[in-house]
């Protein structure tokens, strides 16, 4: 097995660690890259991409990596001042506002408050691929707590919540807005609905070895038939297990539908690390930075059953110690992102200017990242000069 691509000097042990993966930790195919005051420092790909090499365009399932290029089109209308973080849902969406949802906020869409963790009303086959469905039972579900009380982590449901928000804001699909504002004008490798002509390119997903687990999300999903937990996990129209379709990848689905790889993860936070710009294309205000990087909902997770610290959209380091379970994700405080199930995930890190992506096909477990990612997210800091103290990294 061949690694291909390049590191720059001060990178090696990106390319060492990556190498690992492969001869110690499971790896079958992955891309990983690394962006430092815009630049790439590290363009790595190798290992198999379902019966043939992991090549240079190879593309993959990235998973809840989704949720932060929703986010992103959140943002985006929110520096534009088209968009009022701290206003009613409704102002945008009427129809949201029944059964005790009035109230809600759009903040508490975007940082897992809005109660609407799973959906209640059984949903038929291949439900997740019907926007107009999902969007008309989530505005007329009563929500599982008050919004805004608390956080739990809308796996399934947070693309269609913000990207609703977007679609009435705009007049575009969440698709069409993120190929016209973001993936566009960046030339990114990353697809919210991916074009048929692209399928072959596709490493389809490996999802984890069965085995047992001590995740009380799981626990809970397997044991308590009527928690939010087996509700998410079991009333979903079969997405899970139908994601390496060719009707999935060309569904819209802002929470978990993107295909991307390694380098246009880190290449969609590439401006993000640099202020709101990158190659004269400007997607927001330097103060945005601000508000997409401050902890938004931390605490007691109530899908999860764990600690979790959200940003308005993007994940927080997270020093849980148990990385082999995919639990943690070990980053510096300023940074922000988001994982994707199996271990996938794509950052920006503002104060190191630096932006980060991984890509893979073999699924790890949890949501968070596994001992494959961490490692490369962790040679990728020393080689920037910081040092791991507890959980996380500081200069």
């Amino acid at each position: 097995m061949t690694i291909q691509g390049f590191c720059a000097p001060g990178f090696e042990d990106v390319r060492a660690e990556f190498e690992r993966n492969f001869a110690e930790r499971g790896e079958v195919g992955a891309s990983v890259h690394v962006t430092v005051e815009g630049q790439s420092v590290v363009d790595l790909w190798g290992g198999d991409a379902g019966g043939r090499p992991w090549t240079e365009d190879t593309i993959t399932h990235v998973w809840s990596c989704t949720k932060g290029a929703t986010a992103l089109c959140a943002h985006i209308l929110a520096s534009r001042g088209e968009l009022d973080l701290d206003a009613p849902v409704v102002r945008y969406w009427p129809e949201f506002g029944q059964n005790g949802k009035e109230h809600t906020l759009v903040r508490h869409l975007l940082g897992h408050q809005a109660g609407l963790a799973a959906v209640r009303e059984p949903l038929p086959a291949d439900a997740m691929y019907d926007w107009a469905l999902m969007t008309d039972v989530l505005a007329r579900q009563e929500p599982f707590w008050e919004p805004g009380t608390a956080h739990g982590y809308h796996a399934l449901t947070f693309g269609y919540l913000v990207g609703e928000v977007v679609r009435r804001v705009t007049g575009h699909t969440l698709a069409e807005f993120f190929e016209k504002e973001v993936s566009g004008p960046l030339g990114l490798d990353f697809w919210l609905t991916l074009p048929e002509d692209l399928e072959p390119l596709v490493a389809p997903t490996i999802p984890p070895a069965p085995g047992p687990t001590t995740s009380p999300f799981f626990v809970a999903a397997t044991t308590r038939p009527d928690s939010v937990q087996a509700l998410m996990l079991l009333n979903n129209g079969g997405y899970v297990v139908a994601s390496n379709s060719r009707a999935a990848h060309a569904a819209q689905y802002g929470s978990v539908g993107g295909m991307s790889n390694a380098r246009g993860l880190a290449q969609l936070y590439r401006p993000l690390a640099l202020g709101g710009s990158y190659n004269g294309v400007d997607l927001i205000g330097e103060e945005q930075i601000a508000v997409m990087s401050a902890v938004a909902s931390a605490g007691h997770d109530r899908m999860l059953l764990g600690p979790t610290r959200f940003a308005l959209g993007f994940l927080k380091a997270n020093d849980r110690p148990s990385v082999e379970e995919g639990d943690a994700m070990g980053l510096s405080e300023d940074a922000f992102g988001h994982s994707g199930m199996g271990g996938s995930i794509g950052f920006a890190a503002p104060a190191a200017r630096m932006s980060f992506g991984y890509a893979m096909n073999r699924q790890g477990g949890g949501v968070g990242l596994n001992g494959r990612g961490q490692s490369l997210v962790d040679a990728v800091y020393r080689a920037l000069g910081y040092r791991r103290a507890g959980g996380g990294w500081f200069r």
